[in-house]
Formats: C-alpha cells, sequence, structure tokens
C-alpha cells in the first residue's frame, strides 16, 4: 500500500502549480499526486485541510493567501497573492519567493503526504462542511424591530463599505508589529501606505494613534479599560472602510506575555464606541452609518467566543433600544464563528 502512496516530491510539484495558476484554473492542471492523495474528494478540499493543519497565525494565513483559499482571493492574480502573503511576514515580495513561501507550500506538501496514509474519514473530516459564506445578513429581534445585522467570515482587511471597524487594543495603545496575524495587525499592515515594490512608507494607522498618544499625554501610560480611541483608516479609506475605534480591552499581565480581559470592559469598550460614532457622524460627508465589531477579547484575551459575544452583544442591545439606526457587522476570518455567531443571534 505504501508504494502506492503519492511521494513528496511529485505533491510539492503540483502545489506549486496551483499556487502560479490559481483554484479557477484547477480543473484544467494535471495534478495526478494530489488527486491520489485525495482519494475520491476533491483537490481543493484536501488543499483546504491541509491548510487547516498548519499552525495557526501568520504560517496557515500565509499558506491560504498563496493558494487562493482565503475568503475573496479565489480569482486574484498570482503576483497579488504572493504580495499579499509577503506582507504577513513584513518582508519584500523577492525574499518571501525564495524563502517563507518555499516553507509554506513545504508544509501543504508534507501534510498533503501525511493525509494521503490515513483513512478518507480522518483525513478530510466525516463531519459536515463549515459554510464558507462570505456575508451573510440575518434579522434580529431587539425589542419590537428587527434589526439587519450583516456577519462577515473572511480576514478583516477585505472589508469594503463599512465605515467604522473595531479594533481590540490594550491600555497601553500599542499596536501588534504589521506582520502579526491578529485584527489590529491586519488593519495596521492594509492601512500603510506602500511603494511601487510593497514596501510600507507610511504607517499610517500606527502615526496617527501616536499622535493622540502623544496630545493627550498618555505616551507609556495605561489608559482605562473601555476607552476608545478614534483614527483615520488610512489606504483602507479606497475599500469604503473610513475610520477605526481602537478599543481598550486588555491589560497586560505583569512579567509575562498574557492579557487579562474582563467582559464588562469589552461592554464598556462597546458603549464608547456608539458613543463616539454619534458624536463624529455628522462631521463626516456623507455621515458614518456602519460600525463592524469583532469578538473583542477572544484572542489572546482568553475569552471563549460565546463569553465575548454576550459582552459585546450587550452594548449593541442597548445602543439600539435607545433608537439608534446604525447598520451593526459582525467581522470573524473562520467561517465557523460566523455559524457560531448566527446561530446566537437566532437564540
Amino acid at each position: 500500500m505504501s508504494a502506492a502512496l503519492p511521494d513528496y516530491e511529485s505533491i510539492l510539484g503540483e502545489v506549486r502549480a496551483i499556487r502560479r495558476f490559481g483554484l479557477p484554473r484547477l480543473r484544467q492542471l494535471a495534478v495526478p499526486s494530489l488527486a491520489a492523495a485525495a482519494g475520491h474528494r476533491d483537490v481543493e478540499r484536501l488543499l483546504r485541510a491541509c491548510v487547516a493543519r498548519l499552525d495557526p497565525g501568520t504560517l496557515r494565513e500565509a499558506a491560504e493567501y498563496s493558494l487562493g483559499l482565503a475568503m475573496g482571493t479565489r480569482d486574484w492574480p498570482a503576483a497579488d497573492r504572493r504580495r499579499r502573503a509577503a506582507e504577513l511576514y513584513g518582508v519584500s515580495v523577492e525574499r518571501f519567493r525564495k524563502h517563507q513561501e518555499v516553507l509554506i507550500l513545504g508544509q501543504v506538501a508534507e501534510e498533503a503526504v501525511r493525509i494521503a496514509g490515513e483513512p478518507e474519514a480522518v483525513s478530510l473530516g466525516d463531519a459536515a462542511p463549515v459554510r464558507a459564506v462570505p456575508h451573510r445578513t440575518l434579522r434580529v429581534a431587539v425589542g419590537r424591530r428587527a434589526l439587519p445585522v450583516v456577519v462577515h467570515a473572511h480576514p478583516v482587511d477585505l472589508l469594503r463599505d463599512v465605515d467604522v471597524v473595531v479594533a481590540p487594543a490594550n491600555v497601553f495603545f500599542a499596536l501588534p508589529e504589521p506582520y502579526k496575524s491578529s485584527i489590529s495587525a491586519s488593519l495596521r499592515r492594509a492601512g500603510a501606505a506602500r511603494d511601487v515594490g510593497g514596501g510600507m512608507v507610511e504607517d499610517r494607522i500606527h502615526d496617527e494613534l501616536q499622535g493622540w498618544l502623544t496630545r493627550h499625554r498618555l505616551q507609556g501610560r495605561p489608559a482605562l479599560p473601555g476607552t476608545v480611541v478614534p483614527t483615520g483608516s488610512g489606504a483602507l479609506a479606497a475599500q469604503g472602510v473610513r475610520r477605526i475605534y481602537h478599543a481598550a480591552v486588555a491589560v497586560p499581565r505583569a512579567g509575562t506575555n498574557d492579557y487579562d480581559v474582563l467582559p464588562a470592559d469589552v461592554t464598556r469598550a462597546v458603549s464608547r464606541s456608539f458613543a463616539v460614532l454619534r458624536g463624529e457622524s455628522g462631521e463626516f460627508d456623507p455621515p458614518l452609518r456602519s460600525i463592524c465589531l469583532p469578538l473583542l477579547g477572544s484572542g489572546r484575551g482568553g475569552l471563549s467566543y460565546e463569553v465575548s459575544f454576550t459582552a459585546v452583544w450587550a452594548a449593541v442591545e442597548a445602543e439600539i433600544a435607545r433608537g439608534a439606526d446604525w447598520d451593526v457587522h459582525w467581522v470573524v476570518r473562520d467561517p465557523s464563528r460566523g455559524d457560531l455567531i448566527e446561530r446566537l443571534l437566532a437564540a
């Protein structure tokens, strides 16, 4: 049986070909080794299973962009997918091509080899598949009103035509490095100005946030949990995203790399975000009307998705009960989290 299994080098060559030509042309490519590894299932599902086995974070996200598996990138040209993956690592496209991309595609090929030697129900999963829906609109009963809520299931930097995005921050408002995979890092990376080679020439969101801290004499000092700082969106303005509200919900734990997040601080931060939105909406033409919320505190903050949702939704419900008429959006990177939000809203 082992002799019949596809070998690593042949699978790696086919993975490289898919990266180059893209998923829309998959049926036109000769990928016999990947087809053998997939068994009775299709090759794209095999690739998704391989990528899902990679370490969460930059490695997995870069693999999704490289192969066009990230939501909304299926039909992107190979050069655009490579450029976005290089941005995750904070390196030039050429360096990424010679180093990180080699590692990423090699990891995908190794997982395919492993899957080829496993029973199909184990390798690709026999549970019902997650719906890969980029966004869905739900109508949620709030008091006597039916509130439309849009749930986006894709990376936050793919959002379009949403006026305000709420981004989690720590109480020092120290943004993560742009090559990381968090929401704040993704927004910082997407909001930067870049030269023709993709290099960052202006760190717009970071610089504006630092300017606010300087003016308010908070450089190096913690703000109260629940504090919200509004900034521009930098280059994201071209996608219709006009403001970023940085919400301080995470308190660094002394002597560690960990954070403490209290659900009450999450609710307070979302309530404050709505207050800022009310205060500055009319200053824009057209006025700000839509706001997008993540599951605040559910990353390194340690809150469960359900607890984070409950804390965020408490502030949304209170705002709508006051008669507010905002367009409310949620954003989650994993489609399964989108399904969870849909179930929680329905409940």
